[in-house]
């Protein structure tokens, strides 16, 4: 399985023919690897509603004709915009698909859409291939993060999954601050969650959210717990 990252929060998870992208703000993001017309994804995951993570979701939904994962209140926007493959969890749900699931977990942030719809913002666990991919969202540091890999078992069990799951793959890590945890609260973060690799995202974006990743990466390995991958925007990292 590959992780594409695609600058600030966006990725894309391939498992071979199967594309899913998560977060994809790509129009307006300075640090954007691709365009929207670029991708056609099978699926589209979200955490939450701010326009740098909503970002080119209808545009590329409708052209590609992808299944969208979000929470309740966006799920009925994106309906509202002309999205008919929408999968509405709330927290704690489990969506079974073709490469799959998703479950929503929590995230401590804030998030109103651009239309202006109140919601509250989720992380994903993500199962593609033999692999769980666990994308925290925006989220400060909390101690439910210690809980991620029994939500990812859980999870796996909901769906009828039927390989085994010990512990979270690969966590995708908001590091920038400001907005979210810093560099400093994300080594602690990692620790909790405890996955095989970590890879820093949300940072460098923009001037609040400038963040030392091979810093963060040296903080993290010295814990022991995690090897720390960090991704260029247009970079690539294969999960084995």
């Amino acid at each position: 399985m590959e992780i594409r990252f695609l600058g600030h929060a966006a990725f894309e998870l391939r498992e071979g023919a199967t594309s899913v992208l998560i977060d994809p703000f790509l129009s307006g993001n300075p640090k954007a690897a691709a365009s929207p017309d670029q991708l056609s994804p099978q699926a589209i995951l979200l955490t939450h509603g701010h326009a740098d993570h909503i970002g080119d979701t209808v545009a590329i939904a409708k052209r590609a004709g992808s299944e969208v994962v979000a929470i309740v209140e966006i799920a009925n926007e994106l309906r509202e915009e002309g999205l008919e493959r929408v999968h509405d969890p709330n927290l704690g749900g489990t969506v079974k698909l073709g490469f799959g699931f998703v479950k929503l977990v929590p995230a401590w942030h804030t998030s109103t859409t651009p239309k202006g719809t109140v919601n509250t913002p989720a992380g994903l666990i993500v199962g593609i291939g033999s692999k769980v991919v666990y994308h925290l969202g925006d989220t400060a540091l909390f101690g439910d993060l210690r809980l991620a890999g029994e939500l990812a078992r859980s999870a796996a069990r909901a769906a009828g999954w039927s390989q085994p799951v010990e512990r979270i793959d690969v966590a995708l890590v908001c590091i920038g601050g400001h907005y979210t945890m810093d560099r400093f609260d994300a080594v602690e973060a990692a620790r909790l969650i405890g996955a095989r690799t970590v890879i820093p995202c949300h940072y460098n974006t923009f001037p609040p959210i400038e963040a030392d990743a091979q810093a963060f990466k040296a903080d993290v390995e010295a814990t022991g717990v995690s090897q720390v991958v960090v991704l260029e925007p247009g970079q690539s990292h294969t999960v084995q």
